[in-house]
């Protein structure tokens, strides 16, 4: 099967990365942490293959997810960053989720971040 016809996979998994919903470089892209120059050039990974990101999710439609690698849990982290983090981060989960359900007019790319977090590469 030709590449365009695969969808992206996960890096980690190989498995194809179906919905931007799971996807942990749009969430990234939406967080501000991908410059939309690059996108296409980053590799793709479901959300629950990268616990040390997916952990800071605060949201029942990914449930709770544990890092297990000690230096990147949260339990390990200083609890003002992870609280910061998990207001970030859930809130670029909610954002993949609001475009994911967009359907008057759909949004383009440079509309996904969330706001204020474009600003860095204008």
């Amino acid at each position: 099967m030709a590449r365009c016809d695969q969808g992206y996979l996960c890096k980690v998994c190989g498995e194809e990365v179906e919905n931007i919903t799971e996807s942990e470089l749009y969430l990234r892209y939406v967080l501000g942490e991908v410059d939309p120059e690059l996108l296409h050039l980053e590799p793709e990974c479901h959300l629950l293959c990268t616990p040390a990101i997916s952990q800071f999710i605060d949201d029942p439609r990914i449930g709770t997810v544990t890092c297990t690698e000690a230096i990147f849990s949260k339990e390990n982290l200083d609890p003002e960053f992870v609280r910061s983090r998990t207001f970030a981060v859930t809130a670029a989960y909610k954002r993949l989720w609001e475009i994911r359900s967009e359907r008057r007019k759909p949004l383009t790319v440079v509309e996904y971040p969330l706001p204020g977090t474009a600003d860095r590469w204008r």
